[in-house]
């Protein structure tokens, strides 16, 4: 029997979203250490490929009315869009711009250096499990994984891993995804 195969996709873990950042979320910097640990740890072996995503939203755009709604944030080349200081991104294998000139929450939505879909990645590696953490566990983290729910894959959201914007719209986002299949409070 072939042994599943699975992804840990760390979503949106960038300087603009931890604390001190355009676009800080309480626990950001937290999230960053958690996840690093985890990608030391004799656990992070059991991945068969780990991902990363960032936002990465054009210079002197509106970026399809997405900066209207959210201060700007995560503007390509610049400081902000890059991964916070506290992620170890050495055992990333795959990263993912989105938001480029459009709204784009879901890693799904975005692309590979090379422009390869984040889905047709998977799929080429025959992921079947994918491990979600990250920013923000009510916008990103939520889309991210609902879409991959959404695409067949089993998905777990790793506790402790993840931190949102506000408790109501993260307690809400948490209700949308075990509604739609996702584990929660799956330790890594």
């Amino acid at each position: 029997m072939t042994p599943t195969r699975k992804a840990l996709v760390i979503v949106d873990v960038q300087r603009d979203f931890v604390e001190g950042g355009a676009l800080a979320v309480t626990g950001g910097t937290a999230v960053a250490r958690k996840v690093t640990a985890l990608l030391r740890a004799p656990e992070a072996a059991a991945y068969d490929l780990v991902v990363a995503s960032r936002d990465w939203h054009d210079a002197g755009s509106d970026n399809g009315g997405h900066f209207e709604d959210w201060p700007v944030h995560c503007v390509a080349g610049t400081p902000g869009a890059d991964y916070a200081p506290d992620l170890d991104t050495s055992r990333v294998e795959v990263h993912v711009r989105k938001g480029q000139g459009r709204p784009a929450y879901s890693a799904f939505d975005g692309a590979t250096e090379t422009g390869e879909a984040l889905l047709d990645v998977l799929r080429r590696k025959a992921i079947r499990v994918v491990d979600v953490c990250g920013l923000a566990t009510d916008h990103c983290v939520r889309a991210t994984a609902l879409h991959a729910a959404a695409a067949g894959f089993h998905v777990r959201l790793l506790d402790g891993l993840h931190a949102g914007v506000a408790p109501d719209t993260s307690a809400a986002a948490l209700d949308e995804l075990a509604a739609a299949g996702v584990d929660l409070q799956v330790m890594p």
